[in-house]
């Protein structure tokens, strides 16, 4: 199976709006997102959200049934979504997420599917759908292969990555391009050139379990707090916008911050009562099926 453009477009018509407002994750692969929708389809950010709490500003509350959450799956029916968690469990998948835009859903992986799940960035996936290619420079190659930890998975699962070149075709110069880093030289410009820069603009907040093919580089994290972490952010949309000519976003001024709880249970513990209904009796906002054991999920006041 393949998927393709215009299936995904008739799908989910909403993408090709212009002026959509957005909510992006609160760290770096949000914010590369950011840059790519406004600059292409001149989105509006209004907000974060780290699936636990949401930063949004007084238009995103003006709008809020009508955002697109990006980098992220919610549940509300209202909510329209890009991202790229696993969600089904047992065949179950919740109605609200049939306005989620993400390549395992439409490939329908569910929790027993993890070797076969989408192994790129949420921006990769951004770039193929809307057939556009990055500049030619090694910081623009890297910023993509960043997210996520792109890179490192290109390393370790060869197999799935020809996989998923197979399913999102139509690309070739850009896939070539994009899977070429599994050299101890790449690894080497990640390491003495790369990282330095992110440590640089404070785009360094911690490390993944991840390590690189060759030289056991620790990959590196950068988590977001929207409350004091506006001059990284900002940081970040002018290395976007140096190397990968992409015009920045506004930064949204936060008007409310809405603070929710943060659960992590095993599978198995929602076997006998089946997804859908774990979800009902619960009011999950959103989740993510992060291995074949657990399931990781937000709740919020139903007053907020």
């Amino acid at each position: 199976m393949i998927l393709n453009r215009p299936y995904i477009f008739k799908k989910y018509q909403w993408l090709k709006n212009k002026k959509n407002k957005f909510i992006i994750s609160a760290d770096f692969d949000g914010l590369i997102c950011a840059s790519f929708l406004h600059h292409y389809l001149n989105w509006e950010l209004v907000g974060y959200y780290n699936m636990e709490n949401i930063w949004i500003s007084k238009e995103g509350l003006k709008h809020k049934r009508d955002l697109v959450w990006v980098d992220l799956n919610i549940v509300p029916k209202q909510g329209k979504a890009i991202g790229g968690h696993i969600t089904i469990y047992n065949d179950e998948t919740p109605k609200g997420l049939d306005s989620s835009c993400n390549p395992n859903l439409l490939m329908g992986l569910s929790q027993n599917d993890f070797r076969k799940k989408f192994p790129f960035s949420t921006i990769t996936f951004l770039l193929w759908l809307f057939n556009k290619k990055i500049p030619f420079n090694e910081i623009a190659k890297l910023l993509v292969l960043h997210s996520d930890s792109s890179w490192m998975k290109i390393q370790k699962y060869p197999s799935n990555i020809n996989n998923w070149i197979n399913i999102l075709n139509d690309y070739d110069v850009m896939w070539n391009y994009l899977t070429t880093c599994g050299s101890v030289d790449f690894e080497k410009t990640i390491d003495q050139h790369f990282y330095p820069l992110l440590s640089m603009h404070g785009a360094h907040t911690g490390f993944s379990k991840l390590k690189s093919k060759h030289l056991k580089i620790q990959s590196r994290e950068c988590i977001l707090n929207p409350d004091w972490d506006e001059d990284v952010i900002l940081n970040l949309f002018d290395l976007f916008a140096q190397y990968l000519s992409w015009d920045p976003p506004l930064i949204p001024p936060i008007a409310s911050v809405i603070k929710g709880k943060k659960y992590s249970i095993p599978l198995n513990s929602i076997k006998k009562i089946g997804l859908n209904q774990f979800i009902k009796n619960n009011k999950v906002f959103s989740y993510a099926i992060t291995s074949p054991k657990t399931l990781k999920y937000t709740v919020f006041n139903p007053i907020k």
